[in-house]
Formats: structure tokens, C-alpha cells, sequence
């Protein structure tokens, strides 16, 4: 399986998850070090932000839009993820005015980039996550997924948004 940056190839490895599919469970480390779990958002629909970094434009731009739709939408949790370090995405959301998502990152679980099919395995990006948004509603269930096929590209808000309503 592979995406493309700026028109190149990128090999990506795991099992991108599919509407209709139990969303894996995760344990990721949030904005303030403690253990973030997809159960622990159970009974809430929950938007998967993923991406390679927040400090690359595209990234930046889909946690702003995020975080504007996100307060627009009662019982839902907008989770933007990368490998990024707490410390790292914390600053980014004081400097933005961002309130309402929770930043994540999978430094001290590896495993979530392969168990969500987003692992870049080869490359000058290897070790980060290919841009991908993932629905789930209040069941653990995926109810919309999308894998950018241009990591430069932003997500289909819109497509994700209507899958929330």
C-alpha cells in the first residue's frame, strides 16, 4: 500500500480500518503525559486526526479546521495524532488558540501507526503516520475512513463532518 509526498511514492504498512470495522483500541499519550485510550472515549463519536507532524503546514491546518468543526458537534471528540511530543503540540495549541481538540502523539506506541494503516515503513519519512481521518461512532465502530492519498493534501472535512451528523 503506499501514498504520495509532493508526487513521490511512500510505502505504508498495516490494516487501514474500514467502515463497518471495530476501530482498534489505541493507548496514545496526551497533551499532559497521561495515557490517552480509545476506550476511555467510549460512548462519544470520536474524529482520528492523523498526520505526520504539526509543525508542516497541512497538519497545522487540519487541526485548526478541526478544532472550528469540532465545536460545532454535540458528543464528539476530535483526537489529532502524530508522532509529535506532547511538549511540542501543547505549544502549538497555546500559540494557536486551539481548545478544542486533544492532542496526541504515539511516541511511546509505534504499534498505533501499523495497527491503524498509516505506518510510512521506508523513506526520509519513515516512522511517521500518513495523513488519514477515521470516524468512530459512540460504538467503537468506524463509520467513515479516509487514507489522503497525497500526504501534502488536506482530509475531506466535509466527507467526515457528515459522517458525524
Amino acid at each position: 500500500m503506499s501514498v504520495t509526498a509532493e508526487g513521490k511514492k511512500v510505502s505504508i504498512s498495516g490494516s487501514f480500518p474500514q467502515s463497518g470495522q471495530q476501530a482498534p483500541e489505541f493507548t496514545l499519550c496526551a497533551a499532559d503525559l497521561s495515557d490517552l485510550t480509545l476506550s476511555s472515549l467510549k460512548g462519544k463519536k470520536v474524529v482520528l486526526n492523523i498526520f505526520p507532524s504539526v509543525d508542516t503546514p497541512t497538519c497545522a491546518m487540519s487541526v485548526r479546521a478541526f478544532n472550528k468543526a469540532a465545536a460545532e458537534i454535540d458528543n464528539t471528540v476530535v483526537v489529532c495524532i502524530s508522532a509529535d511530543l506532547p511538549f511540542a503540540a501543547s505549544r502549538f495549541c497555546a500559540a494557536e488558540g486551539i481548545e478544542n481538540v486533544k492532542m496526541a502523539s504515539f511516541f511511546r506506541a509505534p504499534e498505533f501507526t501499523q495497527d491503524y494503516g498509516v505506518n510510512i515503513n521506508a523513506g526520509p519519512l519513515k516512522g511517521l503516520a500518513a495523513r488519514a481521518v477515521i470516524v468512530i461512532n459512540e460504538d467503537g465502530q468506524v463509520i467513515y475512513s479516509e487514507l489522503v492519498a497525497e500526504i501534502k493534501d488536506e482530509p475531506n472535512y466535509d466527507a467526515a463532518m457528515t459522517a458525524l451528523r
